[in-house]
């Protein structure tokens, strides 16, 4: 989700692996999501399949899931917090603010 947005689909989606706790397809996923607007009165966007399979690439390449055969899981059956410090801490996020030094250097010797 971005700053200020609504309970989105993809929050629906994670839902579905957390309160499971198995592998998903693609289509379970999406009933999931359905029955979860349905019971919190919640709008029904965003629930096309071609989203839901969007939005599954967007929560694999953020290393949260991860494809196995034709379902998904959360990556290797992990709790969030070892996924986040394993994969997102270590090389996502050092990747980021390694890169944010070198462009504040190059600031630095374009004002000298």
């Amino acid at each position: 989700m971005q700053p200020g947005d609504s309970r989105d689909i993809i929050t629906d989606i994670l839902h579905a692996f957390v309160k499971q706790k198995k592998e998903l397809s693609s289509k379970e996923v999406e009933d999931f999501a359905i029955q979860q607007r349905k019971q919190l009165n919640l709008p029904q966007v965003g629930i096309a399949s071609s989203n839901i399979r969007r939005q599954l690439k967007r929560l694999k390449d953020l290393f949260l899931i991860e494809r196995i055969g034709n379902n998904y899981r959360i990556t290797e059956n992990a709790k969030f917090s070892e996924i986040f410090a394993e994969k997102i801490e270590k090389y996502y996020l050092q990747t980021i603010l390694e890169r944010v030094k070198e462009y504040f250097s190059a600031i630095d010797e374009y004002h000298e």
